[in-house]
């Protein structure tokens, strides 16, 4: 499943630089499938969906740091825990329990992000 931040969370940033899929946002700032990534243009998601990953997307979160889940891989094909949850000073990096999925989806989605 994907990461999520709660309310918890103090915006001290200590996640963002940590996440490899380049998935964590600040709160109200734009976000791009091509942030961090190597996929540009016109491309279509695992999922299916066509996007632009070069257009800028709605943030998520307007107040708090935020994790995309198209993008989060829970640090799979990475690291051995998600980074963003190790670094949290208030752990509010928590499984997203309506982004349930599995650990080959998660290795897929880090291949399709890093073209491997």
């Amino acid at each position: 499943m994907a990461i999520i931040i709660t309310d918890e969370c103090i915006n001290c940033g200590a996640c963002e630089p940590e996440c490899p899929n380049t998935a964590i946002y600040e709160g109200a700032d734009d976000w791009r499938y091509k942030d961090g990534t190597k996929i540009r243009g016109k491309v279509i998601l695992p999922s299916g969906e066509e996007v632009d990953a070069d257009e800028a997307q709605t943030p998520i979160s307007d107040d708090i740091y935020y994790i995309v889940p198209g993008k989060c891989t829970e640090c799979k094909g990475f690291h051995d825990e998600p980074q963003c949850a190790a670094v949290c000073p208030v752990d509010c990096c928590i499984p997203d329990e309506n982004h349930v999925e599995s650990e080959e989806t998660l290795l897929n989605r880090q291949a399709f992000l890093h073209n491997e």
